[in-house]
């Protein structure tokens, strides 16, 4: 059976500069998966490195199945061989010498299995993964994408209490990597494993996950389900760095529950959801998605605009817009392009598509 990841208050301090990872908390119940996002440097990958006791954490405590497995103060640093749990690499790491299912038995080999539970633990682990007709294949004979299944049927076999994955789809081509991920969840759930993910991929962590946790510089920033980290991001890195890309910013003027009036410059004001606690008079950044604004658009939210570019895809057209002296990226799905280049018109922004964050005077760029 699996077990519940609890990690609390972790620290890492590498010899010089800042903290790879800052007081950083949270659990991942059993049968759970938990992905942590967040771009190259943000700590995600010390945080699964100190879960599989590849890295001593400096502080902090981590739990595996109610086993504290690490506990720098009270002296506890269990070996990673002890620790109950699989891992899965960038890297295939499969025996080349070895055929699929002398690959996926191995682990088994060493824990006192019987052999007739062994082949019935690895035909069962080849059916998940969906490689039953390959088991006799030399591994070598297979595709990236198949040797990554072989590396996964491997780490479940043995049913550890946690499976950690690192980033495991990078070596991938793009359509084997978008296959992968969309089997993957279901291989996990299907096997009822406790999993921690890792990736710089927002697509991959909102498909693959329960719950996601937002990395930046060592902490972690918000952790929720895809809705909330995608819908209610905790601050406007989360919401830059999930697909928020746009930027106003303004002067909250007056409030309405849950929205507030923004005053643009030049008289123009728009309303926007306040994602922070704001007052009157304070300044705002606003973040909005470019699938979010309507090119055309009419409504209590439109304002003048000047389409500058255009960048057609086959199933959307990307758009450049100029709005309120800055540009804007807007996003139309379908497969022709609407509008020109140079031509002025309205762009309409939802209230609920304008998150209107604190302007303290960073950016939220990576």
């Amino acid at each position: 059976m699996s077990g519940t990841l609890e990690v609390s208050r972790l620290h890492k301090q590498f010899a010089i500069g800042r903290p790879a990872v800052s007081d950083v908390s949270f659990t991942v119940p059993a049968g759970e998966i938990v992905v942590l996002l967040g771009p190259s440097g943000c700590g995600k990958t010390t945080t699964l490195r100190c879960v599989a006791g590849l890295e001593d954490p400096t502080a902090g405590s981590i739990s595996i199945a109610g086993r504290v497995v690490s506990a720098p103060s009270r002296g506890i640093s269990v070996a990673p061989r002890h620790r109950d749990l699989g891992m899965v690499f960038q890297s295939y790491a499969v025996w080349p010498h070895m055929t699929v299912r002398q690959n996926v038995v191995y682990p088994l080999k060493h824990r006192g299995i019987g052999r007739t539970e062994a082949a019935h633990r690895v035909d069962e682990a080849l059916a998940l993964v969906g490689l039953t007709e390959y088991a006799e294949r030399p591994v070598v004979a297979l595709s990236g994408g198949q040797m990554q299944r072989v590396a996964l049927a491997r780490s479940i076999v043995y049913r550890p209490k946690l499976l950690l994955l690192d980033e495991p789809l990078s070596n991938l081509d793009a359509k084997l990597r978008i296959r992968l991920r969309d089997d993957l969840r279901r291989i996990l759930k299907s096997a009822g494993m406790t999993a921690l993910y890792v990736t710089h991929d927002q697509a991959e962590a909102v498909v693959l996950g329960d719950r996601i946790g937002v990395m930046r510089d060592g902490a972690l920033l918000q952790m929720g389900t895809p809705d909330e980290i995608y819908n209610r991001p905790a601050d406007l890195f989360v919401a830059n760095f999930t697909g928020a890309t746009n930027e106003l910013t303004g002067t909250l003027v007056a409030r309405n529950g849950a929205f507030g009036l923004i005053d643009f410059g030049n008289g123009r004001r728009g309303e926007a959801s306040l994602l922070h606690e704001l007052s009157v008079g304070d300044k705002a950044r606003i973040a909005l998605r470019p699938e979010t604004i309507r090119i055309g658009g009419g409504g209590a939210n439109a304002f003048p605009a000047r389409v500058t570019d255009r960048r057609y895809q086959g199933t959307q057209t990307v758009y450049d817009v100029e709005l309120f002296g800055r540009r804007l990226e807007a996003l139309e799905l379908g497969t022709a392009a609407r509008h020109e280049v140079g031509v002025e018109t309205t762009v309409a922004l939802a209230r609920e598509g304008c998150w209107a964050y604190r302007d303290e005077g960073g950016v939220g760029e990576e």
